[in-house]
C-alpha cells in the first residue's frame, strides 16, 4: 500500500463507486472469501498478535487495555463467527423505504445507498478492524482504518488478510486501506473530496480534536461515563447482580457503568450488600459523603469522579433523593451513551428512559447489552453519541444512506405550473415484497 495517502484516499473512492453496485450475493461470497482468508493465515496473526502483546507488556500498558489487544485463538474464531453473522444480515442497500406516487405514471421511491468512503479511527482492540471491515464491505461502502499503535503489527496482519480474502471474492482492489501513523489520520482528515464520513472512537478529548480539524462529516463516539440508577422500588437482588455484571463482565469498554447512582430510601440496605459483592470481583469504590456514611471505608468521590471513564475496576456511587436528582445527575456528567434503571416501577423506568438524554436508556438490565452484536445489528463500528444520522450502536444501516429515483413516461414540470396546472396525487404506495432496485 502507498504511503501516500491522498493515493490511498483516491483508490479507496474509486472503489467505493464499485462497490455500490454489487449485489448482495457477491458481496455474501467475498465475506466467505474473507472469513476463510482469515483462518487460512491464523499462525501469521496469532504470531503479530504475540509480537504487539510482548510490546505493550515492555511499555507497561495497563492489564484492562492489554486484554483488549489480546487476539488469540479464540478471539480469532469469535471475530470469524461475527463475520458470518453479518453474512446473514439483511443488505440495506437498494432496499425500498418508500414508495409514492406523485402522479399516474410518475413513481418516486427512496432507495438505501452506501455512504461511500468511510474514515475510521479505533482503540487497541483488534477485532474492531474485522468488525469494521465486515459492515463495510456489506453496506457498500470503502473504509481507510487507523488502529492504536500497540496493535499495529496485528491490525497489518488482518488487513492484509481481509483485503486479499475479499479480493479473492471478487472485490474491487483499494476498498480498505490500513493508516500507519498519527500523521496519516492529520493527512485524512484533509481529504473532503475523498472520504465522506469520518468515525472516531477514544476519549472526548480526541472526538473533538477530529471535529474541529476536518470539514469531513464526523459521526462522534465519545466517553463512555455510563450510569445505573437503583430506584427505591427496586428489587435488591435483581440490583446486584445488573450493577455487578454493568460493571465488571468486561471493565476496558465503554458500555460498562462507571458510577452508580442510589436512591436515599434505599441506600442503607442496599450500599452494604453491594460493597460486600464488588468486593469479591475487585472493584475499588469511591463514594460521596452519604456513600461514605454506610460505607466509611471507602475514597471520597471528587468531582471529578462524576466524570471519569475508569475503563477499570473503580466504580463511584452516589445517594440522590429521587428519580429527578438522578436523571439531573446523568445528563450533567453523563456522556450520552448508555444508562440503566432498576426498579419494579414501571412508571418510574418509563418517567427515566423518557427524560435521560443517552442513546440508549435500560429499564432492569446491564449496561453491557448496548452493543451491535447483542442488538441484532451483527456487529458495530462503533457506538455514535451524536444524534445526527445515526445514534447508539452503528451497524449496517449507520453506514447506509439513501437516494430518490423518479420514475416517469416523458413527465414535465410545465404541466403541473400555471392556472390549468394538473395536480400531484401524492399517494403513498405499499412496498414491494423484496424489491431492491
Amino acid at each position: 500500500m502507498s504511503d501516500d495517502i491522498r493515493t490511498v484516499a483516491a483508490a479507496a473512492r474509486g472503489a467505493s463507486r464499485l462497490l455500490a453496485a454489487e449485489p448482495t450475493s457477491r458481496k455474501n461470497a467475498a465475506l466467505e472469501a474473507l472469513a476463510a482468508r482469515l483462518e487460512a493465515e491464523k499462525k501469521a496473526i496469532l504470531t503479530a498478535n504475540r509480537h504487539d502483546m510482548e510490546a505493550a507488556e515492555a511499555a507497561g500498558l495497563s492489564a484492562p487495555l492489554l486484554k483488549r489487544l489480546r487476539f488469540d485463538e479464540a478471539k480469532l474464531a469469535e471475530t470469524i463467527r461475527g463475520i458470518h453473522s453479518v453474512i446473514s444480515l439483511p443488505d440495506p442497500v437498494g432496499l425500498v423505504q418508500e414508495v409514492r406516487e406523485l402522479d399516474e405514471g410518475l413513481v418516486l421511491k427512496r432507495v438505501g445507498c452506501p455512504i461511500g468512503v468511510i474514515g475510521m479511527v479505533f482503540e487497541s482492540r483488534p477485532d474492531a478492524l474485522v468488525q469494521i471491515a465486515s459492515l463495510c464491505l456489506k453496506s457498500g461502502n470503502a473504509v481507510l482504518l487507523k488502529g492504536g499503535s500497540e496493535a499495529r503489527e496485528t491490525n497489518k496482519a488482518l488487513a492484509a488478510a481481509i483485503g486479499r480474502g475479499a479480493e479473492s471474492g471478487g472485490m474491487p482492489t483499494g476498498w480498505i486501506g490500513l493508516l500507519k501513523t498519527r500523521e496519516d489520520v492529520g493527512a485524512m482528515l484533509a481529504l473532503d473530496d475523498d472520504i465522506d464520513l469520518i468515525i472516531p472512537r477514544g476519549s472526548n478529548e480526541f472526538v473533538k480534536h477530529i471535529m474541529d480539524n476536518t470539514r469531513i462529516p464526523v459521526l462522534g463516539h465519545a466517553d463512555g461515563i455510563c450510569h445505573v440508577f437503583v430506584d427505591a422500588a427496586a428489587d435488591i437482588d435483581m440490583a446486584l447482580r445488573v450493577v455487578a455484571d454493568s460493571k465488571t463482565q468486561y471493565v476496558a469498554v465503554c458500555n460498562a457503568a462507571e458510577t452508580l447512582l442510589v436512591h436515599a430510601e434505599i441506600a442503607d440496605r442496599f450500599l452494604p450488600e453491594l460493597a460486600t459483592a464488588l468486593s469479591e470481583q475487585g472493584v475499588r469504590l469511591r463514594g460521596c459523603k452519604i456513600t461514605q456514611k454506610y460505607l466509611p471505608g471507602i475514597e471520597h468521590a471528587s468531582e471529578v469522579d462524576w466524570e471519569t471513564e475508569y475503563l477499570d475496576y473503580i466504580l463511584a456511587v452516589r445517594v440522590v433523593d429521587d428519580l429527578e436528582a438522578a436523571v439531573a445527575h446523568i445528563n450533567q456528567y453523563g456522556s450520552g451513551h448508555t444508562d440503566a434503571i432498576v426498579t419494579t416501577h414501571a412508571e418510574t423506568a418509563e418517567q427515566f428512559m423518557d427524560f435521560v438524554d443517552s442513546a440508549s436508556v435500560m429499564w432492569n438490565c446491564s449496561t453491557r447489552f448496548a452493543d451491535g452484536f447483542r442488538y441484532g445489528l451483527g456487529a458495530e463500528v462503533g457506538i455514535s453519541t451524536v444524534k445526527v444520522h445515526a445514534r447508539g450502536p452503528v451497524g449496517l444501516e449507520g453506514l447506509c444512506t439513501y437516494k430518490w429515483r423518479l420514475r416517469g413516461a416523458g413527465h414535465v414540470v410545465s404541466d403541473y405550473s400555471g392556472p390549468n396546472a394538473r395536480p400531484f396525487t401524492h399517494r403513498t404506495m405499499a412496498l414491494p415484497k423484496a424489491d431492491k432496485t
